[in-house]
Formats: structure tokens, C-alpha cells, sequence
């Protein structure tokens, strides 16, 4: 696991202020990496970005300016500037990155060796947020999706298995999905609602605009260097290959989802699209917010001998706040404020990361810099901690659902046309700065019309 290093101090400040106050997601000891451009320019300038504070930091014009010149943290620098996308620095490993992270730590921080030239070139380096607009921090080569809160699982279970809701499997391994990975999109991207078929409860076999539309609280992990065909990842060296994190909206389709699940699971109900937030939080950066593994019950198996690593339980798991919000047509046209749905935190998963990604590459998959692999619905045991619609509506005593009351008087049971859902996520403990990751928002739009 990545170790604690001056990055982290608490006590270090940066000289662009608003990195400094302590309620934001960027202060200086996240500093997350993201592709941007300015509002304006063409697709071509998208370039990497670091975010610190309400600005980011341009990587390319810092290397222009020479800022970085003779510094370790150069080389890594144009390897991120590279291409357009974070893939190149994904790939070289996490000694790149954190190489940069240091150098940039320095550069941003009070007192730096080379801070002061560097706020003489605030100008030129900085961009502010509301000037910007983010893309996808990766090409996304495939993604994958898993399946690893046992509270998520017990409550859809409960539904459909009722004397026997956990699967046999999900205790012996992570249960994952390959999804879509043409449809992954960078927050602010607006959600069209899917077309679909689906077994109305009577019978009928129907084709048209989804009816039950869900989101999903998911973490995202960017694959760093990765894997040859054939070549498994032993689970005390999957840290090496983690880059790092986003927020993960899975919009489900649940209606096109419970008829075609079967016998192969889901397909057009999960591919129609994937939000994501645009900065990534390094693996680095999380360091101070690792936790024990989820503490399983005596009554369960133990992992297989390749799924066990005592590293792994004793630093595999992060305490991660998650929120998912609602903003209906109604409160925007109204200037009302999001109304909050959930929250839940990470620490409740039953499998780590690092036994999601040492599974997916035990028959020889390739993972590939850049991949995504999301963590499935981060459902904690408490009713607030539900992380998704189907399970928030679900009233359990009588196997049946409920529409939820929001503050102004709407309710929803499922998704409506004009419906924003907004993810946040932040990391606290004692002693040590908060950090967060960014927005995660989608808007869904009416379903396309049927060709003619």
C-alpha cells in the first residue's frame, strides 16, 4: 500500500488560498489528476490538469514555463502531458505519479523550493474551474463491474430468493460483469433513457422507453500499468497496479434488467451509459483514509489461499464517505438545493480492490492502463445507507415498493425525465486533511424516438 510521505502533512499550505480552506475537495494534499480544456477550445487542446483548490493547474503550461525543468517530477510531467489523456501516465507506474505528486506538492506549497516562480507564473499555469470543462481522464479500453456489498446483495436478493438471498458464490468470490465500455461518460454529460424490452407484471412482452430507471453509488479504480495476457496479478502486488479512484454512477435500467438477466446476467439494461467523475484521486493520496478489510462473520468462508493477503485485510479497505443527491426539474426551476438520498461509506464492501483486481486477472484477463473497474453498489447495513433506488423504495416486510417522499412534496419511485443525480464523496480521519473527488452528475433526458 502506498506509504504516508510529506504529501500528506497536514500542516502544509498552499499559496493558491482557496486550496486552504478546509470544507473543499482539493487542498494540497489531494491534488487529483484530470483532462481539460478551456470553454472554447477545440477538442484537440484537451490537456492534463491537476486540481488545487477552485483552480486547476495546467501541466502543460507549467512545463512550458519551466517549472519543472531538472526536477524528478519532469519526466512523469510529459509523460501526463502526453496524448490527451492520463493513460501514458497510468501506465509507467506509481512511481511516476507519485514522483509528480511530490514535485507538484512543492511546487503549490508555502515555501516550496521552486514556489515562488511559480506564483509568478499563476497567470499563465492556473485556470480557474468555472472556465473549464472536464473530460474523461482516461481512453477507456474495457470496464468492468462488480458486485461486492453483501448488504446490496441481500436486500435485491430478498426480493427475488427470499429463503436464500446472498448467492453461494458471493462469499467465495467477487462477482463482476464485463459492461460497456463506449458509453463511460465524464460528469455534466446528460443521460438519454434507454430504449428497452421488458415482461410487464401481467405478462405482456413490451419494447419502448425504460420505465424503472435507477442509479448507482458506485467507487470507481483506474488499472495503472496492468498485465500480459496470461500473466495473473499476485493480490500482495495488486497495489502496484492501482492508480487511482473516481465516483461511478451505474445507471440501471431495472425493468429491461429483471427480463433479460437471465440465465446471463444483465446487458442493454447496464450498457446504455456510465457517468463518472472527471478527477482521478490517486491511490497515494487515499493512503491516510486506508482501513482494515470488511470484517467478515466467523460463519463465512474463509478466501482462497490467491484472494488472502494479510496486507491486504490489514490496509485493503478505505473509510470513504459517499453521498448521492436528487435534483427533480421542479427544484432546479425553482433554485432549490439538491435533496440528499443516501449515505453510506466504503468500509462496509466485503471484498477489497485489491481482490477485485487480483480475481479479474487470475485466468490471465489483460487489464490495460486506463481500464475502469467500478466496485458495484456501495450499500452499507443502515437503512440510510441504501445506495440506489431499488433498494431505497423497498419495503421489506411486504416484498413490495414505495415511492420516497422528497423535502418539497415530490416523491419518486423510480427516475423521472428531468431528474439530476449528483454523487459526492469525501475522506476524513483525525489528524489529517479532508479530500474529495469532484462531482459526479447526470441529468436524464427523455428516451431518443424509435427510427423510422
Amino acid at each position: 500500500m502506498p506509504a504516508l510521505n510529506p504529501t500528506h502533512d497536514p500542516a502544509r499550505r498552499s499559496w493558491v488560498e482557496a486550496a486552504n480552506d478546509l470544507r473543499g475537495d482539493f487542498p494540497i494534499q489531494n491534488l487529483p489528476f484530470g483532462i481539460f480544456r478551456r470553454h472554447g477550445e477545440p477538442a484537440q487542446s484537451a490537456r492534463a490538469g491537476v486540481a488545487i483548490g477552485d483552480q486547476i493547474l495546467d501541466l502543460v503550461a507549467c512545463l512550458d514555463a519551466g517549472l519543472l525543468a531538472g526536477t524528478s517530477a519532469e519526466a512523469a510531467a510529459r509523460l501526463a502531458a502526453t496524448g490527451g489523456t492520463l493513460n501514458t501516465l497510468m501506465a509507467a507506474g506509481n512511481g511516476a505519479s507519485s514522483a509528480l505528486r511530490a514535485g507538484l506538492s512543492d511546487m503549490l506549497s508555502h515555501g516550496g523550493a521552486i514556489s515562488a516562480r511559480a506564483r509568478a507564473e499563476a497567470a499563465r499555469i492556473l485556470v480557474p474551474m468555472e472556465e473549464a470543462e472536464l473530460g474523461l481522464p482516461a481512453a477507456i479500453g474495457a470496464f468492468t463491474d462488480f458486485l461486492t456489498s453483501i448488504y446490496h446483495t441481500e436486500r435485491g436478493g430478498r426480493m427475488t430468493r427470499p429463503d436464500s438471498p446472498v448467492p453461494q458464490n458471493f462469499r467465495h468470490l467477487p462477482i463482476a460483469y464485463n459492461s460497456r465500455a463506449s458509453t463511460v461518460v465524464s460528469s455534466g454529460h446528460a443521460i438519454r433513457r434507454p430504449n428497452g424490452q421488458r415482461r410487464r407484471p401481467e405478462g405482456e412482452i413490451a419494447f419502448g422507453p425504460c420505465e424503472h430507471l435507477d442509479f448507482e453509488l458506485e467507487l470507481g479504480l483506474f488499472v495503472g500499468p496492468g498485465n500480459a495476457m496470461g500473466e495473473p496479478i499476485a493480490l500482495r502486488a495488486a497495489p502496484e497496479h492501482i492508480f487511482g479512484f473516481c465516483l461511478v454512477n451505474d445507471w440501471s435500467a431495472r425493468d429491461i434488467q429483471r427480463w433479460e438477466s437471465h440465465p446471463l446476467g444483465p446487458f442493454l439494461a447496464k450498457s446504455a451509459a456510465t457517468t463518472i467523475s472527471p478527477w482521478v484521486v490517486t491511490a497515494e493520496a487515499m493512503a491516510p483514509f486506508r482501513i482494515a478489510a470488511f470484517a467478515r462473520p466467523a460463519s463465512d468462508p474463509a478466501p482462497l489461499p490467491y484472494l488472502a493477503d494479510p496486507a491486504d485485510q490489514e490496509e485493503g479497505g478505505m473509510d470513504l464517505g459517499l453521498e448521492a443527491f436528487i435534483l427533480t426539474a421542479r427544484m432546479r426551476e425553482r433554485g432549490e438545493a439538491p435533496a440528499r438520498l443516501t449515505a453510506t461509506n466504503f468500509r462496509h464492501m466485503y471484498w477489497t480492490f485489491g481482490q477485485m483486481l487480483t480475481h479479474h486477472a487470475s485466468n490471465g484477463c489483460a487489464l490495460r492502463p486506463g481500464d475502469l473497474i467500478a466496485s458495484g453498489t456501495t450499500s452499507g447495513p443502515t437503512d440510510e445507507a441504501r445506495a440506489c433506488l431499488s433498494e431505497l423504495n423497498l419495503d421489506p416486510s411486504t416484498r413490495s415498493r414505495r415511492a420516497i417522499a422528497l423535502p418539497n412534496g415530490e416523491s419518486r419511485l423510480w427516475l423521472d425525465d428531468g431528474d439530476e443525480v449528483i454523487f459526492r464523496a469525501r475522506a476524513e480521519r483525525p489528524g489529517f486533511v479532508p479530500i474529495g473527488f469532484g462531482e459526479c452528475r447526470g441529468r436524464v433526458d427523455p428516451a431518443p424516438a424509435w427510427p423510422a
